[in-house]
């Protein structure tokens, strides 16, 4: 995949401004998060999907976005999919100030928020920065105070890859007395997580082995 088109100043005007707050969101390991609840039943459908605003794949959807946003700076969706790209394609500086600038145009009242900020998590998770993935997962938590299915999973394979292990167990715990079909074992793990990685299943698996050593007691 090829980012050529990424010199046009419109499809960057003002993304540099991010640059700030990606290094600050990289401070986001010594986040403190709330204790896991003792269930996670709502589906939060409408985060948990990829936001795309045109069909094409590689060059041709990458050409695309930037042709909508040079028309339009406010074209937020079209940035989401262009970041998203950029960070998939390597690109991850690139990524972060795409993502950056569509963040800025929303607010946490609009529909586009909750999805922009699940996927910008995972994109930064598989870029290597668990800690901003952490923090971006974190704003999902405080928002609308809901208790979504895919956050005790989540919130689990990235604390374990921060080191942070006791609290990566308490949350697997709340994934299991949730999902108890998916989670008590590893062999439903693929089924149940069906868009992440081997390495990833890989991590919740170790998450796993801590959790199955010693379960923790609720409450």
């Amino acid at each position: 995949m090829q980012f050529r088109y990424l010199g046009l100043a419109a499809a960057l005007a003002g993304a540099l401004a991010v640059a700030g707050s990606a290094n600050a969101q990289s401070a986001a390991s010594g986040l403190v998060l709330a204790k896991p609840v003792e269930f996670y039943f709502d589906a939060d459908a409408l985060a948990t999907k990829p936001i795309i605003a045109v069909r094409e794949s590689g060059d041709a959807a990458t050409a695309k976005l930037v042709k909508l946003i040079d028309r339009n700076p406010g074209a937020k969706a079209e940035l989401a999919q262009l970041a998203h790209l950029a960070m998939a394609g390597g690109r991850v500086d690139l990524g972060r100030e795409l993502y950056g600038r569509a963040l800025r145009q929303i607010s946490p009242t609009t529909s586009l928020w909750r999805p922009l900020l699940w996927n910008y998590g995972w994109d930064l998770y598989r870029a290597g920065d668990a800690a901003a993935a952490l923090g971006q997962w974190h704003g999902l938590m405080a928002s609308r105070g809901i208790t979504p299915a895919w956050l005790p999973p989540t919130l689990a394979v990235t604390l374990w890859t921060l080191g942070r292990k006791a609290e990566a167990v308490q949350w697997y715990a709340a994934a299991v007395r949730t999902q108890p079909e998916h989670f008590r074992s590893t062999a439903h793990h693929a089924q149940a997580l069906p868009n992440w990685s081997a390495a990833e299943r890989t991590t919740l698996a170790a998450v796993h082995a801590a959790w199955a050593a010693a379960p923790p007691r609720w409450p």
